[in-house]
């Protein structure tokens, strides 16, 4: 029952995008089409399930084992840019037209402040490997769940009548601000 709670927790309560704010730059760049929507929603979700068990080991058999906490950004951001490019080459490999799709933006999940956060979150909330695994999870079906309903919406509004003034970014952060406040009231489930 208590993976249950972290995953649904982290997965909707506690959405990292929706609730926390993490990780906006994909969110809006990449939620045009469903179909980019979905592969970095995957890709994310594969990089946020094995960061949080890399970083997990790396935190509680090096870093305190060894006494140095103060390393904790640095060695996570590495492990966070290597896992990034390891999925960066096989999506290229396997799936060139995602990897189109996605553009800069695949290579920009190594500065995305959601990954990094899910790290020192699993840290902060003293997590077990196990817990922290369905964290990472958690959040990254949180972060393909916010993707995806975005980008359906984005595909709606384009066939919608949008005013002028707000065709565009105006539009797409109105939606973003009412998909966040309808997440919050999640909040009082977990």
């Amino acid at each position: 029952m208590k993976y249950l709670t972290i995953f649904i927790s982290a997965s909707v309560v506690n959405n990292f995008v929706l609730s926390y704010f993490l990780g906006i730059c994909p969110f809006i760049g990449v939620s045009n089409k469903i179909d980019s929507a979905i592969g970095m929603g995957m890709a994310v979700t594969f990089v946020m399930s094995l960061t949080a068990c890399i970083s997990w080991l790396i935190n509680h058999f090096v870093l305190i084992g060894l006494n140095l906490p103060f390393l904790e950004y640095a060695a996570f951001i590495l492990v966070i840019a290597s896992l990034v490019q390891l999925v960066e080459m096989f999506i290229k490999k396997t799936a060139p037209a995602l990897y189109q799709a996605l553009g800069i933006y695949l290579p920009l999940i190594t500065t995305n402040c959601a990954i990094l956060g899910l790290a020192l979150l699993g840290v902060l909330r003293e997590y077990t490997l196990v817990e922290n695994l369905f964290f990472g999870v958690g959040a990254g079906v949180g972060f393909t769940l916010a993707l995806i309903i975005m980008a359906g919406i984005r595909e709606e509004l384009e066939l919608a009548d949008v005013p002028v003034s707000l065709q565009g970014a105006g539009i797409t952060l109105i939606t973003a601000g009412l998909l966040a406040l309808s997440f919050m009231g999640f909040a009082g489930i977990i």
